[in-house]
């Protein structure tokens, strides 16, 4: 599963020449102005002509120790779409309840042109800097680079003081657009243990080496204080970074952006316990567990009992208490679309509001079905927005989801969204792997990813007509993942504008007489299809002759993967069935001249097959097609196969069905 990520917690024992002091802001020349297109990508509409970092630490006598996390950047604009790097926006942390928030300040902003042929120099004054509350734990300061255009150069620095020591922000190496140059330097007192993670397939050198260092401060009478001890200088640099681009099948881009991590490992100062900050996924889970936001939440099924009374009146079943209390959480509680492990107001007050957090509807839904009788635990999720879990962290989980048991039978449940169902959740959770926490402290990891295929079922009744066309009837089928994402999708859409997308999406259609079962309701049944078709010209007539494409309007003709190498993993997301069954009475006077040859493709894991069958009966064609996708992602080692197996698969159904006269 982590294949795709090159994650270093050791550092490398490389030697380096320090180039750094080649990198300075305000070195413009009149050459870098001059520049049309980026030397090794063309199609770049700006880049990161450098972008240096460093972490050092301060010291006073109220706080201790505290860092400072130093960061300039230098900026080519190639093309109008790179005019948007003018606005730069950095997030810091205020949602701390011992520390002081952090502070974060931007100096040496400006923007450099040439005009008639001298370098004109444009700083940034008050005016374009902006602060903005992102909510109680973040705000985000902005600036806007003045004069910028297509072939201006922008600079800025900006320095963030935190006392936060457990962890840095990450020192991302790799955006949208390519990154000539970085270097990062961290100057930590020896004190301080940190577990380096290198995110992406990055190249860069590394070294460390202990150096002397000292701090002063004023004690509490005033007066000037110093002490010595040694520090870790760690240098990284390297270079010619290439721009993270989209590719299709891709969860989320986040994941494989390069970047440097530091995370506190121990903290060992002179004559003091050492304190250890390692941390496991279960010591994670219990601390969040024990949390007043989390754990005390848990115990409030005594407040659902009345409700829960009416509700469940003879009903003994366990599973129909399950489905009944579900539905009903859904029904009553409207997300604020805020993801939490914790609760903000409470699952009291949220009950009360009928609005509330993932958190403390998923809570309520616990409190119910316990005190329905039924086993139920809350499972830590790290969304596909937030990032895979790759180590454990405070911050590691982001969301909460409910683990019910009957009779052995584990479901897994989240009410914040009207269209789950049991065991189908949220596209943005099937993200690896939680963790269940029970009262009693312990956890366990839960798979995320569906055990089970989805299944999209299409079953047509087809005439060809002499002059090609083609009408008949047709049956489509989804389940499991492949029904909620299609409930998903089209649910706030009219059934006018949906199937005018259909129509266009299959070639042309005329669709006619459609009918839905279970959109909106039973969404633990198949969503089902069903209407009559026309097509005014869906085949080739060539001397007589027509030519049928075996898949007729579902045909694919272009391969999805036409990179030719891929650095990301290819995600679908969950394994997945797409069958066709198609029975083609051919036009009177017809008979069939050739039918391509049946085909049968598999990978060598069996994790992907598609096989391509034709049997002929009269005026009767029977054609069976069937993919399979039998994993959720793919490692980027099998790129090559993946791209091979869906060209050989478009291929094949784009090979004809020749009829000809009799």
């Amino acid at each position: 599963m982590l294949r795709f990520l090159l994650i270093c917690t050791a550092l490398l024992g490389s030697t380096i020449t320090i180039q750094a002091q080649k990198y300075e802001l305000g070195k413009v020349t009149i050459s870098e102005l001059n520049e049309k297109v980026h030397p090794k990508d063309s199609s770049a509409p700006a880049a990161i002509l450098f972008k240096k970092g460093r972490t050092y630490f301060g010291y006073n006598k109220d706080v201790g120790f505290y860092a400072n996390h130093v960061c300039e950047v230098k900026i080519k604009i190639y093309k109008k779409e790179g005019l948007s790097w003018a606005d730069q926006r950095v997030r810091f942390y205020i949602g701390y309840e011992k520390l002081n928030e952090d502070r974060l300040e931007f100096s040496d902003a400006v923007t450099y042109n040439l005009e008639n042929g001298n370098i004109v120099k444009t700083k940034l004054n008050n005016q374009g800097e902006f602060k903005t509350k992102i909510n109680k734990y973040w705000k985000e300061k902005t600036i806007t680079l003045p004069n910028v255009k297509v072939g201006s150069i922008i600079e800025y620095k900006y320095v963030l003081k935190s006392e936060n020591l457990i962890k840095f922000p990450d020192f991302d190496i790799q955006f949208d657009i390519p990154v000539d140059y970085f270097y990062y330097k961290t100057q930590i007192p020896e004190f301080f243990i940190y577990k380096p993670i290198l995110i992406g397939e990055i190249p860069l050198t590394t070294e460390s080496k202990f150096t002397s260092a000292s701090q002063s401060f004023d004690n509490a009478y005033s007066q000037t204080s110093s002490f010595s001890y040694k520090q870790i200088e760690t240098f990284y640099e390297g270079k010619d970074v290439p721009a993270l681009k989209e590719e299709p099948y891709i969860n989320n881009l986040e994941n494989y952006r390069g970047s440097i991590q530091q995370e506190l490992e121990r903290v060992r100062m002179p004559d003091q316990p050492v304190k250890d900050y390692s941390l496991t996924w279960e010591g994670v889970a219990q601390t969040i567990f024990k949390d007043e936001s989390f754990g005390k939440q848990l115990n409030e099924a005594s407040l659902f009992t009345d409700d829960l009374n009416k509700l469940l009146t003879n009903v003994e079943d366990k599973n129909e208490r399950l489905n009944l209390i579900f539905t009903y959480v859904k029904n009553r509680m409207n997300w604020n679309e805020i993801n939490s492990c914790h609760t903000e107001k409470g699952v009291v007050k949220a009950y009360k509001d009928q609005t509330g957090n993932v958190a403390e509807i998923n809570f309520i839904l616990i409190n119910m079905l316990r005190a329905a009788g039924i086993e139920a635990n809350p499972v830590l999720v790290s969304t596909i927005q937030n990032g895979l879990p790759v180590y454990p962290t405070r911050t590691g989980f982001n969301y909460v989801i409910v683990a019910a048991d009957i009779d052995g039978k584990r479901i897994l449940l989240d009410a914040t969204h009207k269209l789950t169902s049991p065991n189908i959740l949220p596209l943005n959770v099937l993200n690896w792997k939680g963790r269940l926490v029970k009262k009693d402290g312990s956890s366990q990891e839960i798979e995320l990813d569906p055990a089970s295929q989805s299944k999209e079922i299409y079953t047509l009744m087809v005439k060809v007509d002499p002059d090609g066309k083609m009408n008949g009837q047709a049956r489509v089928q989804r389940t499991d993942y492949d029904a909620y994402s299609f409930r998903e999708e089209n649910n706030a859409k009219t059934e006018d504008s949906y199937l005018e997308k259909f129509e266009n999406k299959l070639g042309g259609l005329t669709i006619s007489n459609y009918k839905i079962e279970n959109q909106k309701s039973n969404l633990d049944q198949s969503v089902i299809e069903t209407f009559t078709f026309a097509s005014d010209s869906r085949s080739d007539i060539i001397g007589g002759k027509i030519f049928v494409n075996p898949l007729l309007f579902f045909t694919q003709t272009k391969n999805p993967f036409n990179q030719e190498n891929r650095v990301m993993p290819v995600y679908f997301g969950y394994k997945n069935l797409e069958r066709f069954t198609f029975n083609v009475e051919i036009p009177q006077g017809y008979t069939v001249e050739s039918m391509p040859k049946p085909v049968k493709i598999s990978s060598e894991d069996k994790k992907m097959s598609f096989i391509l069958n034709f049997s002929v009966s009269e005026n009767k064609i029977q054609i069976i097609s069937q993919k399979e996708i039998n994993n959720s992602i793919f490692a980027a080692e099998d790129y090559g196969m993946i791209k091979e197996f869906f060209q050989k698969m478009i291929v094949s159904q784009n090979e004809k069905i020749v009829l000809k006269k009799i």
